[in-house]
């Protein structure tokens, strides 16, 4: 640790170095511009420390001069040491790695870089999951300029794009669907006595969306083409009006291939210990899909698409438009009552032109 503070302490100091024109001012900074002063330079210091920490914890892999080769057990000897510009949340910093190389297997390695785990390019894992986690629900351009002002870095849209395609790639169900242990335990955390069942939300939907082939930066991507995207969500519907998300899927895949994988999602689900609702947009793929993988599911039109629907009746009924629109609003509020045989009955009693 002695060491650790001996290093943090120097780059403490330059740190202040670089703040020092600020007490000279004639006129005192204001609180804003002094925190706008210290975000701008706070990777200096704090990407400093990351590297003090680290080189002390990991001594033994910076100083090593002979190691055995991981897949044959030769002895190696260090060939050079290298350089690697890294950048974290925390700031920029240098680490030098020794560098080995095995003629036998012809494979060169880092030991450092496994130790520490490091990504391969220069932003790490920590940047890359914030950029992740902006991507899943912002444009590209727009989470690069957040993570990019988080960190004081200048972050291209590339950098968010490539990052998403390159989790996507390894993403699969196992990785991100929750296994049977954990979606029980939320099950019974939703629970208000022992002997009561939950309501689980089965939300399946599918949307057209433009895909292009992949090429690289200085070439162009040449024609795209629409192809279905076919998602379900699962959650459980609080009793305060909160939803606790058990699993979320969505993939470029036509309504065969979508309910295999509802099917595996659904074997990690106690059916008996919930009741089950089964939500869609009136789509008989749909439909179909849900009944068949949750057979004790109850179907129900979603509102939006409800709403759509009633609007679409009123449009072609031979009533003046303000009429038609009372008409609606007439079957909304009795939806709004549970009285949707009440609905049924008057389209039924309607005369459509």
């Amino acid at each position: 640790m002695t060491d650790i503070r001996a290093h943090a302490h120097q780059y403490l100091d330059a740190w202040l170095d670089q703040l020092a024109p600020v007490c000279e001012q004639a006129s005192p900074p204001t609180l804003r511009e002094l925190s706008a002063r210290f975000t701008a330079t706070r990777g200096d210091l704090l990407g400093g420390c990351l590297k003090a920490f680290s080189e002390a914890l990991h001594a033994h892999y910076r100083h090593q001069r002979q190691i055995d080769c991981p897949h044959c057990g030769k002895r190696l000897s260090r060939k050079r040491v290298d350089s690697k510009r890294i950048n974290t949340l925390q700031g920029p910093l240098v680490l030098e790695r020794p560098y080995f190389y095995c003629s036998c297997c012809k494979q060169g390695f880092h030991p450092l870089d496994q130790a520490l785990e490091l990504a391969r390019g220069v932003h790490q894992y920590d940047i890359q999951e914030k950029l992740l986690r902006h991507s899943a629900e912002l444009p590209y351009d727009l989470a690069a300029e957040l993570v990019g002002d988080l960190v004081g870095l200048s972050l291209s849209n590339h950098v968010a794009h490539d990052t998403a395609v390159a989790v996507s790639a390894i993403a699969d169900q196992e990785t991100l669907i929750p296994d049977a242990a954990d979606i029980q335990r939320r099950i019974d955390a939703a629970k208000t006595h022992p002997e009561d069942k939950p309501v689980l939300v089965a939300a399946l939907d599918g949307a057209h969306e433009p895909t292009r082939p992949q090429a690289k930066r200085d070439e162009k991507r040449g024609p795209g083409k629409w192809r279905e995207a076919k998602g379900v969500r699962l959650y459980l519907a609080l009793a305060d009006n909160r939803i606790e998300q058990l699993a979320s899927w969505h993939q470029i895949q036509d309504a065969e291939a979508m309910r295999r994988d509802l099917e595996r999602i659904a074997q990690r689900i106690p059916q008996d210990q919930v009741r089950i609702a089964l939500l869609g947009d009136g789509a008989a793929w749909i439909w179909n899909t849900l009944t068949a993988v949750f057979p004790a599911g109850r179907p129900i039109l979603d509102v939006y698409h409800c709403k759509e629907h009633l609007y679409a009746v009123a449009e072609r009924l031979d009533e003046a438009a303000d009429r038609a629109t009372h008409w609606v609003e007439a079957c909304l509020a009795l939806l709004s009552e549970d009285r949707a045989e009440t609905v049924i009955a008057g389209l039924r009693s309607r005369r459509a032109t």
